[in-house]
């Protein structure tokens, strides 16, 4: 009965979020200490990847940026301020996923090509294998060649600062 009188008042005073909104995604009492475990297990698994890698540098300085914030701040709606990335449910669900990718990424190892694979170079003019897709883009407009050849050459005027390119009133020549 006493704990009742007194915790009851204390409890309702504390911002408890009752729901995210989003059909499925339970609200997560202590989700600040979630993601603080979620992003230090993801940076200790994603020094499996060699240091070199876009993917490992990606990462390692988001989830760094992340953690920092969820370190600095206490409540969950000031982590979700300052992170612009969502509720800290949303949070917890991408740092989960990336966990996942980090562990198929090391199976996959998508930066390393065996020392036995041939790739076939292909030079500029010569044919393309018939299952190999085109990809070209179409032609340039002629005016793009005249700039080109204009800058190229050095011979491009540029508009006199002091003059406006189109007076006030005036229509653009068609």
């Amino acid at each position: 009965m006493f704990l009742r009188r007194v915790a009851r008042p204390l409890m309702m005073m504390a911002k408890v979020k009752e729901t995210t909104g989003i059909v499925g995604l339970d609200v997560v009492p202590n989700a600040r200490e979630v993601l603080i475990n979620l992003y230090r297990k993801t940076l200790e698994e994603i020094k499996a990847v060699p240091e070199d890698e876009g993917y490992r540098k990606a990462v390692e300085s988001f989830t760094r940026h992340r953690l920092s914030v969820c370190q600095e701040e206490e409540d969950s709606e000031m982590i979700e301020k300052r992170l612009g990335c969502g509720q800290v449910e949303e949070l917890i669900e991408e740092a989960q996923d990336e966990l996942k990718l980090i562990g198929h990424m090391n199976e996959w190892k998508p930066w390393g090509v065996p020392d036995d694979y041939e790739c076939e170079v292909i030079e500029n003019d010569a044919p393309v294998p018939k299952h190999i897709p085109l990809h070209r883009p179409g032609p340039l407009p002629e005016e793009f060649y005249k700039t080109l050849e204009a800058v190229t050459s050095g011979t491009l005027e540029t508009s006199k600062k002091d003059e406006p390119a189109i007076a006030s009133g005036e229509s653009q020549p068609k």
